[in-house]
């Protein structure tokens, strides 16, 4: 009886099906990242630029 539920409950949780739980978890973890991208992105230009800006006036 111990090694049928060992055996039922290994293959409940490893089959590879994707959950509404997976679902959940993946939409919390990729909310942020769309948020926060842009602002990510303007920093990126910004400090590009930045430097850009002081290379040129080292050149000089």
């Amino acid at each position: 009886m111990k090694k049928w539920r060992n055996r039922k409950r290994k293959y409940k949780y490893s089959n590879g099906n994707y959950t509404f739980f997976d679902l959940v978890l993946d939409v919390l973890f990729i909310i942020p990242e769309i948020i926060l991208w842009p602002f990510r992105l303007i920093l990126w230009l910004l400090r590009g630029t930045g430097r850009m800006i002081g290379n040129f006036l080292d050149f000089i």
